[in-house]
């Protein structure tokens, strides 16, 4: 998903979703039905309001759906929207508790038309808006009294981070067999890296080992996500305290938390709209500011 229209250089995600969706089948949709069961940690979503930011494949749309959900999905790219409607039409047509729409979550008009949701997914999205920050003030804005925000955040490696974004740049700048060949060195060498990690634990170093995993953890596609990684600009980053700190300054509470460490990758959050319990005593929390203010 992209929504600054202000970007020259973007990635076609709907594109690569297009093709993704050449692979659901009901054990990815299964492991995206289990994702989200772990991010919100309950078993289902019966009666809830459900909003996906920025939807994609529309996999986690119908997950949600899966949990009992009334959902509304939207993506500012017609692609994306087009394959989430054609994964409706395969999987649930005709289901009047879906909803799919064309906007961006920077359309501060379109996000209005909203009343607050339940539940507010985004994994994956809001960093390539071109104003990260100002998506998730969006996205903050449309979670109800008690409900939960999930996002999903790249972390912050610092120079690293500054080299993938020349990368990703270039890498949407170049004609269709460089980007094919800079994704399969990619590729090819976070396989080669994963194994040589096995090979150092007294694991199977065999490569191509995480595929199966890949899918089971969120039903996705390792060469999908591969060519999503290198291919996805606009890029912006964050550290987690620093998503932690924007949204609590907002009124929620963080319920769930996976970081990457010091790698590449997505932080994942869940937050819930109810003020934090007091910090213990003797505990002195960082002052209220914007990141990067």
């Amino acid at each position: 998903m992209t929504d600054d229209p202000r970007q020259d250089v973007r990635f076609a995600f709907g594109e690569n979703w297009r093709r993704f969706l050449r692979t659901v089948d009901e054990a990815r949709i299964a492991a995206a039905v289990g994702s989200l069961q772990t991010m919100l940690e309950r078993g289902d979503l019966n009666g809830l309001r459900f909003l996906d930011v920025g939807c994609g494949s529309g996999l986690f749309s119908l997950a949600a759906r899966r949990l009992g959900a009334r959902v509304t999905s939207f993506d500012v790219d017609p692609q994306s929207v087009a394959c989430t409607r054609a994964l409706k039409w395969q999987f649930a047509p005709g289901d009047a508790d879906w909803t799919i729409l064309e906007g961006s979550v920077l359309d501060a008009t379109f996000v209005k038309r909203f009343e607050p949701f339940d539940v507010v997914y985004s994994w994956g999205v809001l960093h390539h808006t071109g104003a990260m920050w100002e998506a998730l003030e969006n996205v903050c804005a449309l979670v109800a009294p008690d409900g939960y925000l999930c996002v999903a955040i790249y972390n912050d490696q610092g120079g690293a981070s500054r080299r993938w974004a020349v990368i990703k740049r270039t890498y949407n700048a170049a004609p269709a067999a460089v980007r094919w060949l800079m994704a399969a060195v990619f590729f090819v060498g976070h396989e080669a890296r994963q194994a040589m990690i096995r090979a150092v634990r007294l694991k199977n170093p065999l490569p191509f080992r995480d595929w199966a995993a890949k899918k089971r953890e969120r039903g996705m596609s390792p060469w999908h996500d591969a060519v999503d990684w290198i291919g996805g600009y606009p890029f912006e980053v964050a550290k987690p305290e620093e998503v932690f700190d924007f949204v609590r300054q907002r009124g929620f509470c963080l319920t769930y938390l996976r970081t990457q460490g010091g790698g590449y990758g997505c932080n994942e959050f869940t937050f819930r709209r109810h003020p934090c319990p007091p910090p213990e005593a003797g505990h002195r929390s960082r002052p209220l500011e914007s990141p990067r203010a």
